[in-house]
């Protein structure tokens, strides 16, 4: 039997629970409502943004040399902004008043930057003043380290610091025409810089995530793709020799009033390039600090005629396919020679008749005998070691790089028929003489010339360049002669005395090329000259090519015996290469 008193709980539960169950039905009537009948509308009302995305900036990779000296790299750097605004904020604020106020914050702030701090007060209420809303003024761009530190540990609310990625290179100057440099927006403008920009680039990365109408990131929705920095360049140059070649080659082309100078050193059996020397030269951290003419590297991109450098090549083709050798036959010549084709060849110095060997016609530079010998062969046969000497092919593959000037012989009229014979009417670059004389060295083996060691990425992963293209381009015999001249010629040469490298055996041969006036002439009474050789005799193991460009004091070739002197004197010592053992052979006869 139920009693009043126990029907009263029980009615009350029953009500209660009616009461939750209502409740919680007109819940699931709402929810079923939001989720499925208007959940499109509510979810578009819900998200602001669906993927918005925030950059993750990579860092663009270093350029180093053969031996891992960095010569260029990102940095990230802080600019010292603050917040007028956010100042003025904390200096009203009475309640909580500022522990250093802007007075002194100020005079702090000033003494840190080694700014006027009047100054810098003034500067900032003008800014508010211009606009009381302003939340930004800048106080300095790329704060060092201590600057940093020290304006950070103020614990100002109103300064904050900015990080952004700059470039420097921490040897400055050295291979600066080389190395290239970056604009304001970081792209790549010339040199290593531009040439290598695949392996330098950074791959940005990017976060993702989704926010809500109230601005506040939706938890679990982010999404983050790291950034992949670039890699990291080796070169094969070895900057300490870059820096002596690129003092040592400023102070000569200065003494003999020229307008610029080079020094190229290539390593015999590899093609690496070791040395790529300018004067004038860039310091890619300070562009402004030259003229725009010298931001890029003049080695690679400006041809001109070799002149008698490339009498050796004539050489080559002579004895391997006219039979002709260092002392037979012979031929004469004069210092002026008119030629049955109507051709007026002339020898820079005036001397009589001679019955030249071919060893004496490299010696003596005469460009009558080399005429003479060279048309032992034909043009076709003369053009084709041009080519296989590197003539009309890039080296390297460098930003803007020139492949130089062959015409074909059809291109050829009655006087370059000649002149051809003793390096004119084509065009060359240092490069490319540094190339042909390697290739000589080598025992006629062409190694292609490089700059670059290898790329190795972020994580660590080495790629080597590509092994470099190696061809026999004349016979080993062919090139030992070849060699056996040139030690000649620096011996019995004009120029002897002034380029003997103690304890060495060494080759030589100069170039002086006439300079286009852009008027379809050439300069009067100016040149580009050039002298080129290689040591030991014994065990040829570097190529060094020494340019200068219109020298006034001394206007031929011998303007560069004494750089080329102390670059060849300075590469054995770098490398510490062996002094000759074997002696030199008995001098080559000039005449018969």
């Amino acid at each position: 039997m139920t009693t009043r008193a126990t029907r009263s709980p029980r009615r009350r539960t029953v009500v209660a629970l009616a009461v939750i169950l209502s409740i919680l039905g007109a819940f699931i009537v709402r929810l079923v409502d939001i989720q499925v009948v208007s959940a499109d509308e509510h979810v578009a009302q819900s998200l602001q943004y669906l993927g918005d995305k925030t950059t993750i900036p990579g860092q663009r990779g270093s350029i180093v040399d053969a031996n891992g000296t960095v010569l260029a790299e990102s940095v990230t750097v802080y600019d010292g902004n603050m917040d007028p605004k956010a100042m003025n904020a904390v200096e009203t604020d009475e309640e909580n008043p500022p522990k250093l106020p802007w007075a002194e914050a100020s005079t702090k702030i000033a003494e840190i930057m080694g700014l006027n701090a009047d100054e810098l007060r003034s500067g900032v209420e003008a800014a508010r003043a211009e606009n009381p809303d302003t939340q930004w003024y800048q106080l300095a761009k790329g704060l060092n380290a201590k600057q940093f530190t020290e304006l950070k540990a103020l614990k100002l609310a109103y300064l904050h610091f900015d990080p952004r990625e700059t470039r420097v290179y921490p040897n400055g100057a050295v291979a600066g025409n080389v190395i290239g440099f970056l604009n304001g927006s970081g792209e790549a403008q010339a040199g290593i810089e531009q040439m290598e920009t695949q392996c330098l680039a950074p791959t940005n990365g990017e976060e993702t995530y989704r926010k809500g109408t109230n601005d506040v990131v939706i938890p679990g929705s982010e999404q983050r793709t790291d950034a992949v920095n670039g890699g990291s360049v080796q070169l094969t140059i070895n900057s300490d020799l870059n820096w002596y070649m690129q003092q040592m080659i400023a102070e000569e082309a200065q003494a003999q009033g020229a307008q610029g100078g080079t020094v190229t050193v290539v390593e015999v059996k590899t093609g690496k390039i070791r040395a790529a020397a300018e004067w004038p030269t860039v310091d890619p951290n300070n562009l402004n600090g030259s003229s725009p003419s010298s931001w890029y590297s003049k080695l690679f991109t400006y041809a001109f005629e070799p002149g008698s450098t490339f009498k050796p090549v004539t050489a080559a083709a002579i004895m391997e396919n006219a039979g002709v050798t260092p002392t037979s036959p012979t031929v004469s010549a004069s210092s002026k020679e008119h030629f049955p084709n109507g051709a007026v060849i002339n020898d820079a110095f005036v001397h009589p008749t001679y019955n030249y060997t071919l060893a004496g016609a490299l010696i003596d530079s005469s460009n009558v005998a080399l005429s003479k010998f060279g048309t032992m062969v034909s043009p076709d046969v003369r053009f084709d070691y041009l080519q296989r000497f590197g003539v009309g092919t890039q080296t390297v593959g460098f930003p803007s790089e020139t492949n130089g000037e062959l015409h074909p012989t059809s291109e050829w009229d009655n006087q370059s028929l000649y002149t051809t014979t003793f390096g004119q009417h084509f065009t060359v670059t240092a490069p490319q003489v540094a190339g042909a004389y390697q290739a000589i060295a080598n025992g006629g083996e062409k190694i292609g010339l490089s700059l670059i060691e290898s790329c190795t990425d972020a994580d660590g992963t080495v790629h080597k360049a590509a092994d470099p293209e190696k061809k026999q381009i004349i016979k080993p015999e062919t090139a030992a002669e070849l060699t056996r001249m040139l030690e000649n010629v620096a011996v019995q040469g004009g120029n002897a005395e002034r380029i003997k490298v103690p304890g060495y055996r060494v080759t030589s041969k100069t170039g002086t090329a006439q300079i286009p006036d852009g008027n379809g002439g050439y300069k009067a009474g100016v040149y580009y000259t050039s002298m080129v050789g290689f040591a030991p005799v014994d065990d040829p193991q570097y190529v060094v090519i020494v340019t200068l460009d219109q020298p006034t004091r001394i206007t031929s070739s011998a303007a560069t015996a004494s750089a080329f002197q102390k670059a060849m004197t300075q590469v054995m010592k770098t490398y510490r290469v062996m002094p000759s053992t074997v002696p030199m052979d008995a001098l080559l006869p000039k005449f018969e």
